[in-house]
């Protein structure tokens, strides 16, 4: 996969949208969509811009000015737009047939993954226009992840076939004397 896509719709935590673009950074993400009323500081008065980005920028750590991003207000103008790019457009969430990605697969098609709201999740409306519904398995009781461990783990799954042979970002080990 060259082209990962991650669609943020009505995320409402500064912090989580912080992460979000750290693990982009990290794993290689294209381009970060933001839609609905996910914040971020390219709205508002000066004061505003400043409190969101400091806060962004917490968890973040710079990854916001890093990672390309833009927004689209309405998630179905996103869609449209990823559908135009030929973008295979999946959701990370839980459905009758969602797609475990605990099962052992590569993920070759140039993708949008849509992240949504940390309480209700996305929309049934939009879910029926993706093309696939991932879901990640869970063993306690409780029915999901925070959505910015949630996103990581899905754009790793997403990620990692095409990061198979490139080792030019790890890092090198430290030669110790014997002692």
């Amino acid at each position: 996969m060259k082209t990962l896509v991650v669609i943020l719709d009505n995320i409402r935590s500064t912090y989580n949208v912080g992460a979000i673009f750290r693990t982009c950074d990290g794993l290689g993400v294209s381009e970060v969509i933001l839609t609905g009323y996910t914040p971020f500081f390219d709205k508002g008065l000066p004061h505003e811009q400043t409190k969101l980005r400091k806060q962004i920028h917490k968890t973040a750590l710079g990854a916001e000015d890093i990672v390309p991003w833009r927004r689209i207000d309405s998630l179905e103008d996103a869609l449209a737009d990823c559908r135009a790019k030929n973008l295979r457009v999946v959701a990370l969430e839980q459905g009758d047939n969602s797609l475990n990605l605990a099962e052992p697969q590569s993920f070759d098609d140039d993708m949008a993954l849509i992240l949504g709201e940390e309480v209700h999740g996305i929309r049934p409306e939009i879910l029926q226009q993706c093309d696939q519904l991932l879901e990640i398995p869970m063993c306690g009781q409780k029915e999901s992840f925070n959505v910015s461990i949630a996103g990581a783990i899905a754009i790793w799954e997403l990620r990692k076939s095409s990061l198979n042979g490139r080792t030019s970002h790890l890092r090198r080990q430290i030669s110790r004397p014997q002692s």
